[in-house]
């Protein structure tokens, strides 16, 4: 059987990008050193601007650090990798296939649809969209858009799942109901999940680990480790305690970084 334990590692990376006809250079990330594997769910949080969509576009491969380097479990990254899934803020669908075609073209591709044709029914109703799986990405609201995006990437089964915000553009309770949905895909398969995003109750719900990143150059303020077991009580004592903290940390309580 495939192994499928990873180990992440970033080891003082920087990225700096070039700004466009000018000599000025944007430095959005400085020498972050980070490790984690299989079976974490990494939530990172933080103001715009401070790297974290940066750290995700490394990890997949889509750019090159500055300086450091980045590796899976020894082998450093240099180009993207089907076993690295990524998942944008904006979906990212084929306009000419349907719901159905889109949620299997990957597998088409790598020509393991066939015998596979239970897994894409698996992902429509995980993301309960049965009903349109002949509609085109353009007859579908921004939101069940999002929600094929992320069922294409997740039938792949990647080592590792990189999540841009992935649920930024549903409402509330869909929001709340695929947080669920993604949570028990997880912990099922046990991946590594890597996720941006801004929302603080998002990443600790989530999460078993919390990174807080700030800028000017991105840079990684704590690593929080969620120790409550799931499902968890957005209400509870401790959910509450983590909130207060992360906010001090994001300087929206008054205090200062620890």
């Amino acid at each position: 059987m495939e192994d499928r334990k990873v180990t992440l590692e970033l080891k003082n990376v920087s990225k700096s990008f070039a700004k466009i006809e000018t000599e000025e250079v944007t430095h959005a990330l400085n020498s972050v050193t980070l490790s984690m594997e299989s079976g974490e769910f990494i939530s990172l949080v933080g103001p715009s601007g401070c790297g974290k969509s940066t750290i995700l576009r490394l990890v997949a491969g889509l750019i090159a650090p500055t300086t450091g380097t980045l590796s899976v479990n020894g082998k450093e990254i240099e180009d993207p990798d089907p076993d690295r899934g990524m998942v944008f803020q904006k979906p990212t669908l084929f306009p000419w296939l349907t719901v159905e075609k889109n949620i299997a073209f990957s597998l088409q591709m790598q020509g393991k649809l066939k015998g596979n044709a239970q897994r894409v029914e698996e992902m429509l109703e995980i993301i309960g969209l049965e009903k349109f799986r002949d509609d085109y990405p353009a007859q579908l609201s921004g939101g069940m858009a999002q929600r094929v995006a992320l069922a294409r990437s997740l039938i792949n089964e990647p080592k590792i799942l990189l999540l841009d915000e992935p649920l930024g553009a549903l409402d509330a309770f869909t929001r709340m109901n695929m947080q669920d949905e993604i949570l028990k895909i997880w912990q099922k398969r046990q991946q590594l999940a890597l996720m941006v995003t801004h929302d603080v109750d998002e990443a600790i719900y989530m999460g078993t680990r919390v990174l807080v990143m700030d800028s000017g150059p991105g840079w990684i303020v704590a690593d929080i480790r969620i120790s409550e077991a799931f499902p968890r009580d957005r209400s509870s004592p401790a959910f509450v305690a983590y909130r207060n903290d992360i906010l001090r940390k994001l300087h929206f309580s008054g205090g200062e970084v620890q």
